[in-house]
């Protein structure tokens, strides 16, 4: 037994810290973008805070769908089916490419849901809108390349292979920097776009980022057996079908989880430009720490995908309760790094002082909420590890919805409790809905361990 934890711990680090240093790198684009932006102005600062509230759900929804692709091919590979991994594959392309055409569509459109929260007696700065929109039609064009990069760096990840995607997004973030810095401030006889240019830039990062993953798919000896699959159909729809039953409801978690963020963003907006830069701080460091429990929960999803296309739903039960663990005792370290060096941390983004004296209230409750965030990330990747997509939906409505927004608006924008508070309010509902989230993910994973392993087999091999 001893055995088996020590090699599984071996293979969850193992594939864990490229996952890690990729998402990391991912979300370290966004860091540079927030800090490129806010050295070049407040404005700039606070319209990409906007955009990225609306950017992020969006795209997140289309990740959402397509992360279903990793638990299914790691099943297969388990199962030795690798013959059928191609086909998995093809029709998350298809899936993409038709994604792409209904986000493309609502992010040229974000005026129009930007304007709903602004009114005559709370109107948002018309500036912060002008960067935010802008942004978001300039990123747009980036759309189609980053959902083909999900669906080929899934297909990796499932097949147990995650550094691919650790070292094209590494030389993303290298790129993006030149390119940030070019953009923003007008270098080379180009104009100054400011905030815009984070947009412009992101879009050029995911096609290079495709480009990338699409060569290393292309040319890798491990994978030739998947490339030389014969094409059976080009439009497959029971494949098609199966992949958006079983990932749409992971596309609406992830949406509800991020579009949380999102109205909370457009909730504060009227409050004024240092309340939204002081959020979109948090929100930055937030996404930068929430790259550990991803990591481990991608890990995770893969080590519990394959043991049951193994057969062996004992270790995969045991593999569980291992990550929660280990993503426990991180969150402990993660959340007494914030606290003691939060004024450094924080100094990075700006040297405004009413921009850091919000951020170092803001910077405690993101602190807190680090152990039920890590255990709730890697509960609900055990869940898709089981296929058990349609409780994490649930389940993430119910908190994130029925809990964290309605208790942060009480508390940030009213006075039914006590005077409001801002933006620490929204802070402290996002709190309380990921200690919900928590215990009823790890509730329904206790449950679906407990059924008998003849079903357990039989749910996840569909």
């Amino acid at each position: 037994m001893k055995l088996h934890y020590r090699h599984e711990i071996k293979n969850l680090i193992t594939l864990a810290i490229p996952v890690m240093i990729a998402q990391i790198s991912q979300t370290a684009i966004t860091f540079v973008d927030t800090i490129m932006a806010g050295n070049y102005s407040k404005t700039a600062l606070s319209g990409v805070a906007i955009a990225v509230s609306i950017w992020l759900p969006t795209v997140l929804f289309g990740q959402g769908l397509l992360t279903v692709l990793t638990p299914i091919i790691s099943n297969l590979n388990g199962a030795a089916k690798r013959e059928q991994v191609a086909d998995q594959t093809r029709q998350g392309v298809v899936i993409a490419l038709i994604l792409s055409i209904i986000m493309m569509l609502v992010l040229y459109n974000s005026d129009k849901i930007i304007s709903l929260r602004s009114s005559a007696d709370h109107p948002i700065d018309p500036e912060m809108v002008d960067v935010a929109v802008s942004f978001l039609r300039a990123i747009m064009w980036g759309v189609p390349a980053f959902l083909l990069f999900l669906v080929y760096r899934n297909q990796c990840e499932g097949l147990s292979n995650t550094k691919p995607a650790m070292v094209i997004i590494f030389i993303a973030l290298l790129a993006n920097i030149p390119i940030n810095y070019v953009l923003i401030y007008g270098k080379f006889g180009l104009p100054a776009f400011g905030g815009v240019g984070c947009g412009i830039t992101a879009a050029i990062i995911f096609w290079l980022m495709f480009a990338l993953i699409r060569l290393y798919t292309l040319t890798t000896a491990s994978q030739h057996d998947i490339r030389i699959t014969p094409l059976t159909k080009l439009i497959d729809f029971a494949i098609i079908k199966k992949i958006v039953i079983l990932g749409t409801p992971l596309a609406l978690a992830y949406f509800f989880e991020m579009s949380l963020f999102a109205v909370v963003a457009l909730l504060i907006a009227p409050l004024g430009q240092i309340t939204v830069a002081a959020h979109q701080i948090i929100f930055t460091i937030s996404s930068l720490t929430f790259a550990i429990p991803l990591s481990l929960g991608v890990a995770t999803s893969i080590r519990v995908g394959y043991l049951l296309g193994k057969n062996k739903p004992i270790l995969a039960k045991q593999t569980a309760y291992i990550s929660l663990a280990i993503s426990f005792m991180i969150a402990v370290i993660v959340a007494l790094i914030l606290v003691i060096f939060r004024s450094p941390i924080i100094t990075i983004f700006t040297h405004e002082i009413d921009v850091i004296t919000i951020c170092l209230q803001l910077i405690i409750l993101l602190a807190i909420y680090q152990a039920s965030d890590y255990l709730q990330v890697v509960a609900s990747n055990v869940l898709r590890g089981y296929k058990d997509t349609k409780s994490i939906f649930f389940i993430t409505l119910i908190s994130y919805w029925g809990v964290g927004l309605p208790v942060g608006y009480i508390l940030g924008l009213t006075d039914l409790v006590m005077q409001p508070i801002g933006a620490a309010g929204f802070w402290i509902g996002i709190i309380l809905g990921l200690a919900v989230a928590a215990f009823l993910l790890i509730a329904r994973m206790l449950y679906i361990q407990k059924l008998p392993q003849d079903v357990i087999l039989n749910r996840a091999s569909r």
